[in-house]
């Protein structure tokens, strides 16, 4: 039997999943790291944390198992996509922390980029839409603060890079700069129409051509890890940014299917085949996966707060001591209440698309308890997806989009809040199997690379649900439930 290891590198840990040929997990290692917010709306994380995390528990994953290195067929790596890092070539040293996804700090940045009229081509190249979301204006801001980077950059002494870039050159030893085109999607500098990194947008943003990776396709040879890692060279052989990652592990392969991936965020992608869509919904037009030199499009919608407005429960509000805990107390909640929970901590994602709108509860009372703030929380959830799915349909076309929305991610465990996405979606939630959906992604890449595990087809055939929830909300309920949202979303901007 051989094994593919997944490295799963996410926002707030980083994991470890050994499978197996059959694609059933053997056994995972995790580790959190620290998280920095050194102003308002700032997140950064040390890349040494990210690093060190990533190698312990890589190892350990092979000790718990038991496994002898010899029997790695493959590494497959996923990633918190847009997080920003800039290196030395020669020493590796870190430009400073990397810049987090969640981050808002460039939004004067793009302000100014959007009164210049420039987002129009930015979409036309990208799909994506002006926003500190994405890597570019980090990559900016990075360079703008330390005397001389630039200028290191166009010399190649200074290297760019998402997680996933930066992963490989530390197993490779720094012999491999290269990251995969789902990744390359979310920077704001590729043309996913040509397949290029677009000097225009280089020049736009001021970063240097000479500091960025090379892109390959998801499935491809990414290098050989240094022998001292792990005891012997394995062959890197599947990359994709963790939401991507997730669409290929759910097996959304044809065109029409749509997942939706509930970690920190959340994240809804929908496949529309070879076809570029241009939304009218402000949905982004991104990458889905590239086989093979074939390039994949999906419409995708962001949400930047999902788990995350339960990680503030526990650890903000301090309301609960496991995340486990909202479900017993959303049953409990008061539902006559009616508050409404708007958790837009570092902004607003699709399809608003508000950098500078804060969090917001609606409906509070004297008998407003931990019960009610748990069922708001976990509410707000389903109601930004359906945001989402509603604008991709539309984008889409209804009847090209399947009903069906499969999920995943750590939230997805709670049955409380997967019935409540049915009901409010009025559309049927199919759970899988196997809810390590994103490192499972990257596994059968790896695995279809290394030639141990089957094609595209046979591995869509095998996908497996463990539950579907059907909607059992009365529709009249459900149109009042949304309305009261979409009032609190528009009061919440106004603020």
């Amino acid at each position: 039997m051989r094994y593919i290891l997944a490295i799963d590198q996410g926002t707030t840990s980083s994991r470890a999943i050994l499978f197996d040929d059959k694609l059933s997990p053997v056994a995972s290692a995790q580790e959190e790291f620290a998280q920095h917010y050194p102003r308002s709306g700032w997140v950064e994380h040390d890349p040494l944390d990210i690093w060190g995390s990533v190698a312990s528990t890589s190892r350990a994953v092979l000790e718990r198992a038991g496994i002898g290195v010899e029997d790695i067929a493959g590494i497959g790596i996923t990633n918190q996509r847009e997080t920003t890092l800039i290196w030395d070539r020669s020493t590796g040293k870190p430009l400073g922390n990397a810049i987090v996804w969640q981050d808002r700090r460039t939004s004067d940045i793009c302000h100014t980029l959007k009164d210049q009229g420039h987002e129009p081509t930015v979409t036309a190249q990208t799909g994506l839409l002006l926003d500190p979301y994405f890597s570019a204006t980090k990559v900016k801001w990075l360079l703008d603060q330390h005397d001389g980077a630039r200028d290191a950059a166009k010399a190649g002494d200074l290297l760019f890079g998402t997680v996933d870039c930066y992963l490989i050159w530390k197993l490779t030893g720094g012999r491999v700069h290269a990251t995969d085109a789902t990744n390359a999607a979310r920077t704001m500098l590729y043309d996913i129409t040509k397949g290029a990194w677009s000097q225009e947008l280089c020049d736009l943003f001021d970063v240097p051509m000479q500091m960025l990776p090379e892109v390959r396709d998801c499935n491809a040879d990414f290098g050989m890890t240094r022998a001292d890692l792990f005891g012997r060279e394995i062959p890197i052989l599947g990359v994709a940014g963790d939401q991507q990652a997730a669409t290929i592990g759910q097996a959304c392969l044809s065109p029409g299917m749509m997942k939706s991936t509930y970690g920190t965020g959340c994240f809804a992608l929908m496949n529309t085949g070879d076809r570029l869509v241009a939304s009218r919904n402000r949905m982004l037009g991104t990458i889905a996966y590239q086989f093979d030199g074939k390039t994949t499009y999906a419409l995708e919608g962001s949400i930047f707060v999902a788990g995350a407005v339960v990680q503030w429960l526990r650890d903000g509000l301090k309301m609960i001591r496991e995340a486990g805990e909202t479900q017993a107390l959303a049953d409990r909640a008061d539902e006559a209440q009616g508050v409404v929970m708007v958790p837009a901590f570092t902004g607003l994602g699709a399809p608003y698309w508000n950098a500078d709108c804060r969090g917001a509860i609606f409906g509070l009372t004297r008998g407003t308890g931990p019960a009610e703030l748990a069922r708001a929380a976990l509410e707000s959830v389903g109601f930004q997806t359906r945001d989402l799915l509603d604008a991709m349909r539309d984008d889409w076309g209804a009847e090209g989009a399947q009903t069906v929305l499969r999920v995943d991610g750590g939230m997805t465990a709670s049955d409380w809040a997967m019935q409540f996405l049915a009901d409010i979606l009025g559309a049927p939630v199919d759970r899988p199997e196997v809810l390590e959906t994103t490192a499972k992604g990257v596994a059968w890449l790896a695995g279809w690379q290394a030639g141990i595990m089957p094609g595209p087809e046979e591995f869509a055939s095998a996908w497996a649900k463990e539950r579907t929830f059907e909607p059992q909300m009365d529709p009249a309920l459900r149109d009042q439930k949304y309305a009261a949202w979409k009032r609190a979303v528009a009061a919440a901007q106004a603020f």
